[in-house]
């Protein structure tokens, strides 16, 4: 459909006209459209329902400016129209949580422990006990492996080359069992 230079001048000016209407519409109004829905709802859920309010007053505006009666109730009706969505829609999903919230705590329900039980600690058994011994002094509790060795009375290379042993012997073992569960 070609349209004619004066309708597109028709449209240009049609269209800065209803641009600053809305504004106006929203200077005066949005305000009290915003308090209306704190009443009911969070900062940024509020701020959501305004926005959407004004969005339907735009697409009615033509509506809304031919009309003698108050823009306000109209506004207002929507917005409470958008919280009872808002209302239903929570209601009907499920809560969410942001997984920081659950970190932070450090809740993991008792999972892994449960995980180091069925595959670690079987795991764990079966290495000699000189390599278990060097693994237990420099990963639980923490030691150097010169500590370690110092605290299990053998050489450092004694306990490096241990270390080496029994962390190679538990990869090995448990990417056997992973192999197994996949």
């Amino acid at each position: 459909m070609l349209t004619s230079p004066a309708t597109a001048s028709y449209d240009r000016r049609a269209s800065h006209e209803d641009d600053e209407a809305l504004r106006q519409l929203y200077a005066g109004h949005a305000p009290a459209i915003r308090a209306y829905a704190l009443r009911f709802t969070t900062d940024a859920r509020a701020d959501d329902i305004v926005q959407e309010t004004f969005i339907r007053a735009w697409r009615h505006l033509a509506k809304l400016q031919s009309d003698d009666r108050p823009v306000r109730p109209w506004l207002i009706r929507v917005a409470r129209h958008l919280l009872t969505d808002a209302a239903r829609s929570d209601r009907c999903r499920p809560v969410t949580a942001d997984g920081d919230e659950f970190a932070a705590i450090g809740v993991d329900g008792g999972l892994d422990r449960v995980l180091d039980q069925q595959v670690l600690l079987p795991a764990l058994r079966r290495l000699p006990p000189g390599q278990l011994l060097v693994l237990l002094e420099s990963w639980l509790y923490g030691a150097s492996l010169d500590l370690a060795a110092q605290r299990l009375g053998i050489p450092p290379g004694t306990a490096r080359s241990r270390l080496h042993y029994a962390l190679r012997a538990l990869r090995h073992e448990l990417s056997a069992q992973d192999a197994l569960a996949s």
